[in-house]
């Protein structure tokens, strides 16, 4: 399994993956593993099988099935380290996939970049199922309006009281804020970061 290393290989451990329509070294996944690395974290990034077909001239087919995405979890988990010390998590998709693993792999803390708690404009078709009895540490960090589950409507949502949820104000999906809100992407971006941090080190 081919993996992208970032930061000190002695420190705390986070393994990230990406979401459904990116790569592992889009520009947003470069600026979250090097904004975690310079905070002292080793951040290590690994593709599903779908996408790495794509960096090998394959067809830019949809995401493997879930059991595929699930199976290549636990395997980039047991290359990297003990899960009791190694914290997970993804963007959208890929920390979906991680929350529907980490109780069974007993990971230290799980962290997801934007929770697809739906299709955008589908509300009836909720992945929240088995977020409501997660008993691994987690945070969720979303935008206040990303279309795949904003504020209002993730407010409604059963989730276990291991979840705890950050909101970035007028954030969409990648946490990128409209021209008029008064913040900025990067401003957006280096919150998230620094959330993630302090929930990789264990802070309250």
């Amino acid at each position: 399994m081919h993996m992208i290393f970032d930061g000190p290989p002695d420190a705390p451990k986070f393994l990230i993956a990406h979401g459904a329509g990116g790569a592992m070294d889009t520009p947003w996944m470069n600026r979250v593993a090097t904004g975690l690395a310079t905070r002292g974290i080793r951040v290590v990034r690994f593709e599903f099988p779908y996408m790495a077909a794509r960096r090998h001239g394959g067809k830019r087919g949809a995401p493997d099935r879930a059991p595929v995405l699930l199976s290549s979890w636990k395997a980039a988990i047991a290359e990297t380290g003990d899960p009791r010390t190694l914290a997970i998590g993804g963007k959208s998709l890929g920390g979906r996939m991680a929350s529907m693993i980490a109780d069974e792999m007993q990971v230290h803390r799980l962290i997801c970049f934007g929770y697809p708690f739906h299709p955008p404009g589908d509300t009836t078709r909720l992945r929240t199922e088995h977020l409501a009895d997660l008993s691994t540490p987690t945070l969720i960090i979303q935008g206040t309006r990303d279309p795949f589950g904003n504020q209002g409507e993730v407010a409604q949502y059963k989730l276990s009281a291991s979840i705890e949820v950050a909101w970035l104000e007028d954030g969409d999906h990648s946490f990128k804020p409209r021209v008029s809100s008064g913040t900025t992407e990067k401003a957006n971006l280096e919150r998230a970061i620094d959330l993630a941090a302090a929930s990789i080190f264990g802070e309250d």
